[in-house]
């Protein structure tokens, strides 16, 4: 069957690419990703691989031809495949005859494969199983976790059945669609009968560590003496807050999650009838800082995690893009303050979340950057593009990195909607089930150093957007206060730094200072309506 070979995108800013190589030519024989031909872009030069084992029957684009991203450049037609093998089985006669009678084999497996989490997504990295080699799952249960370059996710069983394989181990980095791992089918009569079975074998056992010397260091399960707790960063993240063992939890409440996983609701439950105590996973660290796995040790070597990489390589290249300039406002968040703790009880009970700031912070500078247009823009290609929405990204810090989930068309959703979605996102974030896209596209975004104790921060723009606000800490004050008459008095304010840093090249500190200043009168005398 014929199979169209077509331009990568290979970013979100990225749209056309140049061919500047090919690899092989019409008649050649390809084998499935298998380097098929290099391509030249603004941001990188790369080896695309071929989709499918087969022929190279068609080249339509030469080389240095550039065309748009999803253009056909060639066309493989796909060789036959070999059956794969199957696991050993014990041979049953044909009950009719036959000039040669075949075994009857167990049931086919199921392929497990690293899946595409969007469309400019092409490879991710597998930084833990949560099942090992032999382990029964279930339908839809988290099978392993991944990292792209846009999200962390767990990617659910495509089958119920019992993990006969694991192909790929931890840490290694493999294109999308590469089989990972095989799910049996359902357990064989021979099995019910005593008959022996193949035993499971991991990848460990039979394939090559993916990185040979070197360490790779995966985050620590707690363990009762009977089995593994299985449990998310964010369940972990409570717990260790609360200074509570998750043992205690799973030997009083079982874990409600799909195999027994202990979910946000079972410890919070434990918390409303038991309260925080017991011996916490890990020990808190001063100033806040996240507690390091228990398998990272002071003096180790340990390798980049796929996450903290691509922040590495995107911090470096937003300062060397962009000449950051920043502008700091102290705002007096009194009024909110009073209105938070006046309506706050009201509002979870009747929307179902919780009133935090951020929903007023994120309204302020919805706002702002309506008004003020230049600090919703990107710089591209030598143009200004003003974006037509407010695509607002919230990072939200994780144990393993940072992550921006982003609210879009946020300039069409009410405060209640603003609420719902900004905790939804940070949710999601914090347990792996966000989507590629809910991660990508924002055009300004808001990043709240202040819940660690900090004034302020001078953040890194989140190219390719021109600007950032960071939210320093919520504090009590004496400030200075004149009325109508100018006289003076001293008060305990509830006041607040804001930080805005903005691309110099788009944005000159008129257009910054204007813009802070209309997020601080929207936050000094707020008077709408929360819902």
């Amino acid at each position: 069957m014929p199979t169209d070979v077509v331009m990568p995108q290979m970013g979100e800013s990225i749209f056309e690419g140049t061919i500047t190589k090919w690899l092989k030519k019409a008649g050649d024989t390809v084998q499935k990703d298998e380097p098929l031909f290099e391509i030249s872009t603004d941001k990188v030069d790369a080896e695309i691989p071929s989709p499918v084992a087969g022929v190279l029957t068609e080249i339509k684009i030469g080389e240095g031809a550039t065309v748009q991203i999803n253009t056909v450049v060639a066309v493989v037609t796909e060789s036959g495949e070999t059956t794969p093998a199957v696991a050993s089985a014990p041979a049953t006669p044909a009950t009719s005859p036959a000039p040669a009678p075949a075994p009857t084999l167990a049931p086919a497996g199921t392929d497990v494969v690293m899946p595409q989490m969007g469309e400019s997504i092409f490879e991710g990295t597998i930084t833990k199983w949560l099942k090992k080699a032999g382990d029964t799952v279930q339908k839809d249960e988290p099978l392993f976790e991944i990292s792209t370059d846009k999200v962390d996710a767990e990617i659910p069983s495509p089958a119920a059945g019992v993990l006969t394989e694991i192909k790929i181990g931890e840490g290694a980095t493999v294109q999308i669609n590469t089989v990972v791992a095989v799910i049996g089918g359902a357990t064989s009569s021979a099995d019910a009968t005593g008959s022996s079975s193949p035993e499971p074998v991991a990848a460990s056992e039979t394939s090559a560590p993916a990185h040979a010397g070197s360490a790779v260091v995966t985050e620590a399960r707690l363990e009762t003496p009977g089995a593994p707790l299985r449990s998310s960063p964010l369940v972990r993240r409570i717990a260790r807050e609360n200074h509570l063992d998750l043992a205690r939890v799973a030997a009083t409440i079982p874990g409600s999650g799909a195999g027994g996983r202990i979910t946000k609701d079972d410890v919070l439950s434990y918390l409303n009838q038991h309260g925080p105590g017991g011996t916490a996973p890990a020990p808190a660290v001063r100033n806040a800082a996240p507690a390091p796995p228990v398998s990272t040790l002071p003096g180790q070597v340990v390798p980049l995690s796929r996450m903290r990489s691509i922040i590495a390589q995107r911090m470096v290249e937003s300062v060397a893009i962009a000449p950051h300039v920043y502008t700091i406002y102290k705002i007096d968040m009194t009024r909110i303050v009073r209105l938070r703790e006046r309506e706050r009880g009201r509002f979870e009970q009747k929307h179902g979340v919780k009133l935090t700031f951020m929903p007023f912070i994120a309204a302020a500078a919805i706002e702002a950057l309506r008004r003020h247009p230049i600090v919703n823009s990107s710089l591209i290609d030598g143009s200004i593009h003003y974006h037509a929405n407010v695509h607002l990204g919230i990072a939200v810090a994780l144990e393993w990195g940072l992550i921006v989930p982003v609210v879009k068309q946020a300039e069409t959703l009410t405060f209640v909607e603003l609420a719902r979605t900004m905790a939804d996102l940070a949710e999601r974030a914090r347990t792996k089930k966000l989507k590629p896209e809910e991660a990508s596209g924002s055009t300004f975004t808001l990043t709240n150093s202040g819940v660690f104790g900090g004034e302020f921060g001078t953040p890194i723009i989140n190219q390719p957007e021109s600007a950032i606000l960071a939210i320093g800490g919520l504090k009590k004050e004496a400030v200075v206060m004149s009325d109508a008459e100018g006289s003076d008095t001293i008060a305990i304010r509830g006041m607040q730094s804001y930080c805005l840093g903005f691309d110099h090249r788009l944005i000159d500190g008129a257009d910054g200072g204007k813009f802070m200043s209309t997020i601080k009168r929207v936050l000094e005398t707020w008077d709408r309506e929360i819902g």
